[in-house]
């Protein structure tokens, strides 16, 4: 079994955003600059797949996803927030570890293996701990680049 989703190392940052709005800009901008999508359409897609319902999936983790016709498997990208920022969590938390997923468009079970694939890494409790206390964004690719590796072996 393969992975379920590609995240490389430049994809991993830590960043003081205030706003939902300017944390999906900054999403579409990594998967832009790491994945050579384009950003206003990685944007749009983001966005309105938040208009559907909050991607906060709870526990300060939101999971903002969507599928794009220039993605041929499913790529990620990791934001950690320098502090908490409102997004409309269904349990009213505001967020500070952000998990972003695009996929190809057509990629429907794929799209979900991926997405459930990244809830189980974010609902673990050490892992949760361990993303909030890395100490850099080397630290925090290392962690979750472990868990891809284990879980694709």
């Amino acid at each position: 079994m393969t992975a379920q989703f590609i995240l490389l190392p430049d994809a991993v940052v830590t960043v003081k955003l205030d706003s939902k709005s300017a944390v999906l800009d900054m999403l579409a901008s990594l998967f832009a600059s790491t994945y050579s999508l384009d950003k206003d359409t990685v944007l749009a897609r983001l966005t309105e797949r938040e208009q559907l319902g909050s991607t906060g999936f709870g526990r300060g983790v939101a999971i903002p996803h969507a599928r794009v016709a220039d993605v041929e498997r499913p790529v990620a990208v990791f934001l950690r927030l320098a502090s908490p920022v409102g997004f409309d969590a269904a349990d009213d938390m505001p967020v500070s570890l952000v998990f972003g997923l695009l996929s190809p468009e057509q990629a429907g079970v794929v799209h979900l293996h991926a997405l459930a694939a990244i809830s189980r890494l974010m609902r673990d409790d050490k892992m949760h701990a361990a993303l909030s206390e890395a100490p850099n964004d080397e630290a925090l690719y290392a962690l979750i680049a472990n868990v891809i590796d284990r879980t694709a072996a």
